[in-house]
């Protein structure tokens, strides 16, 4: 059964207990993740090997982790033709929400007569791509991180993603990989994939950027490597809020907070509505919902619902959405009656999906907006998956003889008093040296 919590009779524990979720609950994995690190940096390839058949596959050798070209074959010809269409219609739909995100190159303006500033654009040289697996597997993770990438113009991309016990790698995700133009794809997952990544080995390239949605393991990691490498944005365990009103439909409420729930039992899914009749009944089709599941996706659903997840219920629709700023949800679905008059009340969440036909699945695979979104709160200061990820930008200035005779007094007056001598040098000493 889902709990139901009343906001107003939370301790100040439970609330930062609910806030907190899962994904900062990692302490225990950092002892580990440090101990792979460790090995990694100093013993490579060696150690590497030991840790990809310990934690992937017993029959892992080195010269096969990367993904052959046979194998890809292979993946274009087990999977049914639903399953390539699928992908393909997505792709396409990623692909333009994308390439419409790429800036200009070099942007340049006179801002005052002689004066010219902007930047220019460039990709990152390389990127790492975590592509989780877990139970199930994540095609459209591949595409949401490759089809960015490759936009951005990102000239060595590699995937790394864990196989099978078999080491088979999911093959609706290789054909995802090459849909999007990335062949290095390497088979391993979790710490050992990271620290490869991060810290380069024989095998396994080192990058300049890491991304992807890893479990409280990858993300231990993650956080280990922070100054190494730049490990992109946290994207830990799944999280979801479905804001509702009185207005909302109890069944769709129910149908989506188990949306995010199925993920695994670390998930944070949350009904947050100030109608206590809708959270009754929402949870009423929670418990037959449920039922309807496999019996691995209920435990998963009844752990999260039980721990990290659950209904919330507020005293009004103010007071909801002052919760939803605080929480920073991954994913915000908005199922109030008129949900463009809630929009720019919104300011922190990781995607913003408004209306009953928008539903969370929807946005996860195909509508075209990024489903790599920061977790764990960071919604407040971090942003989904885009081009951005994979460019950096250059100031660029030029100035006139004209732009310059406006700008030197200034910045001899105020490199003076700052104290840089050799600043303020480098302008009273051009007085004769330029034509």
């Amino acid at each position: 059964m889902v709990r139901i919590l009343r906001l107003a009779e939370m301790t100040s524990q439970d609330l930062s207990a609910l806030k907190r979720r899962a994904e900062l609950n990692i302490e225990q994995a950092l002892s580990i993740a440090k101990e792979v690190i460790d090995q990694i940096r100093q013993r490579g390839d060696a150690a590497l090997i030991e840790y990809v058949r310990k934690f992937d596959y017993a029959g892992a050798e080195l010269e096969n982790l990367k993904v052959s070209e046979q194998e890809f074959a292979e993946a274009r010809e087990s999977i049914e033709p639903e399953i390539k269409s699928a992908l393909h219609q997505a792709f396409v739909n990623i692909k333009e929400v994308h390439e419409r995100q790429m800036p200009e190159e070099i942007q340049l303006a006179e801002i005052d007569s002689g004066i010219f500033a902007g930047e220019k654009v460039t990709p990152i040289a390389s990127a790492g791509l975590y592509v989780p697996r877990g139970k199930g597997a994540f095609p459209s993770v591949m595409l949401m991180l490759t089809i960015p990438a490759k936009v951005a113009g990102v000239s060595k991309i590699i995937v790394c993603t864990p196989p099978d016990k078999n080491g088979k790698v999911e093959p609706a995700s290789l054909v995802a990989a090459e849909m999007a133009g990335v062949k290095d794809v390497y088979r391993l997952g979790g710490i050992q994939a990271i620290a490869a990544m991060a810290l380069g080995t024989g095998i396994v390239p080192k990058v300049d950027k890491i991304t992807g949605p890893c479990n409280v393991y990858g993300s231990a990691a993650k956080r280990i490597l922070y100054g190494t490498v730049d490990v992109g944005l946290p994207a830990g365990p799944s999280e979801s809020i479905i804001l509702a009103d009185e207005h909302t439909d109890p069944q769709i409420a129910a149908l989506d907070l188990l949306v995010e729930a199925e993920h695994g039992p670390e998930s944070a899914a949350l009904l947050v509505t100030h109608d206590e009749s809708l959270a009754l009944k929402a949870a009423k089709y929670v418990s037959e919902y449920l039922t309807k599941l496999p019996q691995w996706r209920q435990e998963f659903c009844e752990k999260g619902l039980s721990s990290y997840g659950g209904i919330l219920l507020t005293r009004s629709l103010e007071e909801s959405l002052e919760f939803v700023n605080e929480y920073a949800p991954e994913h915000l679905e908005v199922l109030v009656k008129e949900p463009f008059s809630v929009l720019g009340k919104i300011k922190n969440a990781g995607e913003i999906l408004l209306g009953p036909y928008t539903p969370i699945p929807v946005s996860n695979y195909c509508l075209g907006v990024n489903a790599i979104l920061p977790t764990g709160g960071f919604a407040r200061s971090y942003s989904a998956v885009s081009v951005f990820d994979f460019l950096k930008r250059a100031g660029i200035g030029y100035l006139t003889p004209e732009g310059y005779a406006k700008l030197k007094q200034t910045t001899q007056t105020l490199a003076t008093y700052e104290g840089f001598a050799a600043h303020a040098m480098a302008i009273q000493e051009r007085e004769g040296l330029l034509d």
